[in-house]
C-alpha cells in the first residue's frame, strides 16, 4: 500500500497540476469531438477523472480522463444506442461493472503483461503523439485528415496550408520547454505555463499589428463551450436515460466499455509505475474500483467514459508531480476554468499545446529506448518492435494483444520447459525461507513470484537462489531487484541473493551471510509454475 503523503511535494504538485491541466483541455475537447459527443462531455470526464478518481485511486501519478483509445467504441455506441442520454446510461453501468471487478480482485491481470510489451506501448503512444501533433504545430488543424493518417493527399494539403505564425509559435514554445528549466533564477515557473503565456502574447502582438502571422481562425485555437450566464451553466450537463437501464443494447455497450476501459487503465497504471522516479506500486484492484466510481459519476452528469491516460500521466511525471495532489489540482483547475473563465482558454493557440505534447511524446519514444531494448536480446526487442508497429498501424488494444501474443510465442520458442515440480510449505515470522528459482523463469512466472515475495513474513531471512537457472526474464529480475532493495527493508526482511550470473546485473550477497541461525528451520520454495496458496502444500509433475 502506498503511504506517500499528498502534501509532501506541494510546490511541485501544484505546478505539475497546472501543466497537466493545460494539456488536458484540448485533449478533453478533441476526444469528445472525435467521439461524436457534446464537447463539454469531455471536460466533465476530465474534471471527474481528476477530482473523483484522483482522490480515490491508489496511484500517486496516474491521471484519469477521457481516453483516445475509447473514441471508436464511444462513437459506435452512441450510434447504436441512438441518443447521448441512453449512452450515458451505458457509461454508468460500465462503471458499476468496473467497481464489481475491483471488489472481485480482478486487477491482477496486469501482472501478466511483460515489460517489453508495456515499453512498446509507451513508445508507440509517444510516436502517435508526435505524428498527431505535427499538423497542429504547422497550423493545419483539419481533424478528419489527421485521423485518416498521413496519406499523400493529406501531406499535400498540409504542406499547402502551413500557417507561418503557428510554426513560429511552435518553435519558440519548444525552445522554452527544452531550455527554460536550465535557467536557475526562473525555473521555479513551469516551462509549459511560460510557453502558453508566450504563445498567447505572440499571437496577440501579431493580431494587434495586423500581421499575416496572426492566428484568427478558431480552428487553430482552443475551443471551449461558453455559457451565456451562470444560469446557463447547468444546461451544459446531461442526465442519463434511466428507462433504458435494462436494454440489452445498453448492457452490451456497458460491458464493452467496462472491459476496454479496465484493460487500458491497468496497462496505463503499470506503465506509469514504471515511469515513477520513486518506483512505487499502485494497487490494481483499488484502481478498478476508483475508475468504476468515476465512470458512474461521469455518466450521471453527462461525461464520457474515463480511463487512466498515459499522455497526461507522463506529462505529470515530467512536470515534477509526485503525489495525488497534482492530479486533483488539474481536475479542480478544469472545473474552475470551465465554469468561470472559458473565454481565456479560447485564446491559447493549439500550436503551443502541440509543442508541449511533442516534447512529451519525444521523451516516450527517444532513440535510447530502442537501444536499451535491442541490448536486452531478441526475446525482448522482437515483441517490443512488433507492439510498436501494431499499435501505430491499428490501435492500442489490438497492438497490445498482438505484442503479447508475439511475446508468448518468443518465450515458448526460446525456452522449452521440461516437467517441473512445485512445492511450498508453511512458514511463519522469523523463519529462514529459501526461494530456489527453476532452470527457466519467464514472464509467465511474474505474477507468481511477485505475489510470493509480497507475502513473505516480516523479520524473516529470505534466500533467493538462482544457481540452477539458465534464463531469467527481465520482468522477474526487476521484481527481485525491487524486493531486495525496497520492499524487504521496509518489512525488516533480510535478503540473501545467491547464484545470480553477471549478465543478470544483480549482486550476490550470500558471502555476507555465511552463518545462519541454527534455530531457524529452512523452508524450501521451488518456483517454476503458477501461483498456489501460501499456506497450502501443493505439487505439480
Amino acid at each position: 500500500m502506498n503511504k506517500t503523503s499528498p502534501f509532501s511535494n506541494v510546490k511541485g504538485d501544484l505546478s505539475s497540476g497546472l501543466v497537466v491541466f493545460l494539456i488536458a483541455v484540448p485533449l478533453c475537447l478533441g476526444i469528445a469531438l472525435a467521439s461524436g459527443a457534446p464537447l463539454f462531455s469531455g471536460m466533465i470526464a476530465g474534471i471527474v477523472g481528476g477530482i473523483v478518481v484522483g482522490s480515490l485511486s491508489g496511484s500517486n501519478l496516474s491521471v484519469s480522463g477521457p481516453a483516445a483509445g475509447l473514441t471508436t467504441i464511444v462513437l459506435a455506441a452512441i450510434g447504436t444506442l441512438g441518443s447521448f442520454d441512453v449512452f450515458l446510461m451505458a457509461v454508468v453501468l460500465a462503471g458499476a461493472m468496473q467497481l464489481l471487478l475491483g471488489i472481485l480482485r480482478a486487477g491482477s491481470i496486469a501482472s501478466y503483461f511483460p515489460s517489453n510489451v508495456i515499453t512498446g506501448m509507451l513508445t508507440a503512444i509517444g510516436i502517435t503523439i508526435v505524428l498527431k501533433q505535427i499538423p497542429h504545430a504547422l497550423g493545419y488543424d483539419k481533424n478528419a485528415e489527421v485521423d485518416e493518417g498521413y496519406t499523400v493527399q493529406a501531406l499535400i494539403d498540409m504542406v499547402g496550408n502551413i500557417h507561418p505564425g503557428a510554426v513560429i509559435i511552435t518553435l519558440i514554445s519548444i525552445a522554452i520547454l527544452l531550455y527554460w528549466n536550465k535557467i536557475p533564477v526562473v525555473k521555479v515557473v513551469p516551462a509549459a505555463l511560460v510557453a502558453v503565456l508566450v504563445g498567447i502574447g505572440m499571437n496577440a502582438i501579431f493580431l494587434s499589428t495586423g500581421s499575416s502571422l496572426g492566428i484568427v481562425a478558431q480552428e487553430h485555437l482552443v475551443s471551449l463551450p461558453v455559457a451565456t450566464d451562470f444560469n446557463g451553466f447547468p444546461g451544459l450537463f446531461t442526465l442519463p436515460d434511466f428507462s433504458s437501464i435494462f436494454s440489452s443494447k445498453v448492457i452490451i455497450s456497458a460491458a464493452t466499455i467496462a472491459a476496454v476501459a479496465s484493460i487500458e487503465t491497468l496497462l496505463n497504471v503499470e506503465a506509469t509505475d514504471k515511469l515513477d522516479p520513486q518506483k512505487r506500486h499502485s494497487p490494481p484492484n483499488r484502481e478498478l474500483m476508483a475508475q468504476g466510481i468515476g465512470n458512474m459519476v461521469s455518466g450521471m452528469i453527462g461525461g464520457l467514459p474515463i480511463t487512466s491516460v498515459i499522455v497526461r500521466s507522463s506529462a505529470n511525471i515530467n512536470a515534477g508531480g509526485r503525489t495525488k495532489l497534482a492530479t486533483v489540482t488539474h481536475g479542480i483547475l478544469l472545473l474552475v476554468c470551465a465554469t468561470f473563465i472559458p473565454f481565456i482558454l479560447n485564446l491559447i493557440p493549439l500550436a503551443t499545446l502541440a509543442a508541449v505534447l511533442l516534447v512529451t511524446g519525444y521523451k516516450l519514444c527517444k532513440i535510447s529506448v530502442f537501444k536499451q531494448m535491442f541490448a536486452r536480446g531478441k526475446y525482448q526487442w522482437v515483441p517490443f518492435v512488433v507492439t510498436v508497429a501494431a499499435i501505430i498501424t491499428t490501435n492500442l488494444l489490438v497492438g497490445v494483444a498482438i505484442g503479447l501474443a508475439v511475446s508468448i510465442l518468443s518465450i515458448l520458442r526460446g525456452n522449452l520447459k521440461s516437467p517441473y515440480f512445485f512445492h511450498k510449505e508453511k512458514y511463519r515470522t522469523g523463519d529462514f525461507i529459501k526461494l530456489e528459482l527453476a532452470q527457466e523463469v519467464s514472464f509467465l512466472n511474474k505474477a507468481n513470484i511477485l505475489l510470493t515475495l509480497d507475502h513473505m513474513p516480516a523479520n524473516s531471512t529470505i534466500e533467493i537462489d538462482a544457481s540452477k537457472t539458465v534464463y531469467i526474464d527481465q520482468d522477474v529480475l526487476d521484481i527481485i531487484r525491487e524486493f531486495s532493495q525496497i520492499k524487504a527493508p521496509q518489512n525488516k526482511i533480510k535478503v540473501i541473493l545467491k547464484g545470480f550470473k553477471d549478465a543478470y546485473k544483480i549482486s550476490n550477497t550470500d558471502h555476507l551471510f555465511m552463518d545462519k541461525p541454527a534455530s531457524e528451520k529452512p523452508v524450501s520454495v521451488i518456483s517454476n509454475g503458477t501461483h498456489t496458496e501460501l499456506l497450502k502444500e501443493l505439487q505439480y509433475n
